[in-house]
């Protein structure tokens, strides 16, 4: 009876641990206040309030990047902004993708789009820690998707493929420097 009434205490423990634990989501404040609901699962869905934001963490805490984790999440590239790196990633602000052609993000986020999307946002993170003085000195920085974006410097601001780097941002795993432009990957 002891045994019996010891295994049954350890199952309505289990219930109520399982019950109680986080819920694979979190929310990210979007445009106008709006709530955007981001689904994370995998290694993306770990809450962890407790180390240093990773880069996907730093991407969902951005309200300007809200349309960069739309599009993340429609290639089902999360756990990769979430491993331990080193990345440097270039994010491009909602106002980036808002300069690209009318229809154009639309038609990216669609399903049968996604290896075409995946590309692009691939072409936007590096291997390796990159920072800002460390971009400033190199002629061009080898991407993820193998080709190399071309940086250079004018009057001290410096430019990634002509998108101009707005600030940089340190992350558990890597490095984000905020853009205001779409890198486009170079059509083979």
């Amino acid at each position: 009876m002891k045994n019996y009434q010891a295994q049954t205490g350890i199952f309505i423990l289990l219930l109520f641990l399982c019950s109680c634990g986080p819920t694979p989501s979190s929310t990210s404040s979007g445009q106008e206040g709006e709530a955007n609901q981001v689904q994370l699962k995998g290694q993306s869905g770990v809450e962890d309030d407790v180390s240093e934001p990773h880069i996907l963490n730093i991407a969902i805490g951005s309200k300007d990047h809200s349309t960069l984790v739309a599009a993340v999440q429609a290639a089902e590239l999360e756990d990769v902004l979430t491993n331990a790196g080193p990345l440097t990633v270039f994010a491009p602000t909602n106002e980036a993708f808002e300069k690209l052609p009318e229809g154009t993000l639309d038609d990216l986020l669609k399903p049968e789009n996604k290896a075409v999307l995946a590309n692009i946002i691939t072409y936007h993170a590096a291997p390796g820690s990159y920072d800002a003085n460390n971009i400033r000195g190199v002629m061009g920085i080898g991407q993820a998707t193998g080709d190399k974006v071309k940086v250079e410097v004018k009057e001290g601001v410096t430019y990634v493929n002509g998108a101009k780097v707005l600030g940089t941002v340190k992350a558990s795993n890597g490095i984000v420097h905020v853009i205001d432009g779409v890198l486009l990957p170079p059509e083979n």
